[in-house]
């Protein structure tokens, strides 16, 4: 006989409280399978386990982002995949897996600092605090999932490159910029076609996501431990150089 679980050793099990699984059941998101001593169907609630496994998608789904509604839509239809929510889930954690072994990292280092009686400059908590906030304030759940997906779309050798082709190219604007280029020669169309290569290589043409990197990269001085005020003329410079040429941005 199949392993049943009341309503409050459920709630207990998976970290709910009774009165969201009595939701769940009011409003037909997860009805129990049957319910105890009752032939009318008013005793307590009893779940079994394809209640759980169908409990397992509702929460997977709701940590993706989707409504309760956007949950009993997509768990009845007929092409609904449970896999496909166990992946796109998992690529989620690992993820935030990659975002929290980097704030360990910090972490560390300030725990490691203070336990030595040492002075923690204020940059170090600040680049800390940045760790814990800053892609959750201007990235989507669903963007970071993209981009969790776009990492292992374009490799780890791609992924190393990619700040020292950054270095480089902005050297190169640096350059053009110092020696007095202006924003509307062909030479500067070049830089900015590069420029926006470069953007697209990270968020793979996806115009939401380069609205979000503009906005972080507008609102924030430092990123990371980068320079990003230091970085606003160049961005403002390879802004007219790509509207005098008609280079289209990855946002368009």
């Amino acid at each position: 006989m199949p392993r049943l679980w009341k309503v409050g050793d459920l709630a207990g099990r998976c970290g709910l409280t009774v009165r969201t699984l009595h939701h769940y059941d009011e409003t037909g998101l997860l009805r129990p399978s049957g319910r105890t001593g009752s032939a009318h169907g008013s005793g307590h609630r009893l779940y079994g386990p394809a209640d759980v496994a169908r409990l397992q998608q509702i929460l997977s789904l709701k940590a993706l982002g989707f409504s309760l509604g956007q949950i009993r839509e997509a768990l009845s239809r007929e092409d609904y995949d449970p896999r496909r929510v166990v992946r796109l889930h998992l690529e989620r954690v690992r993820g935030q897996f990659a975002e929290l072994k980097s704030l360990e990292a910090r972490l560390a280092g300030l725990s490691d600092a203070l336990d030595r009686s040492e002075t923690v400059s204020a940059d170090d908590f600040l680049a800390t605090i940045e760790g814990m906030t800053m892609f959750e304030k201007y990235y989507t759940p669903e963007q970071i999932e993209y981009l969790v997906r776009r990492r292992e779309e374009v490799g780890e050798e791609a992924i190393r490159r990619g700040p020292e082709q950054w270095a480089d190219l902005q050297a190169e604007v640096k350059a053009a910029m110092d020696a007095g280029v202006g924003p509307e020669e062909p030479c500067a169309a070049d830089l900015a076609r590069r420029w926006f290569d470069l953007i697209a290589a990270f968020t793979g043409g996806d115009p939401g996501l380069f609205r979000s990197l503009k906005a972080m990269y507008e609102n924030e001085d430092r990123i990371r431990g980068m320079d990003v005020a230091a970085m606003r003329p160049m961005m403002d410079w390879i802004g007219k150089a790509a509207e005098a040429a008609g280079v289209r941005h990855p946002g368009m």
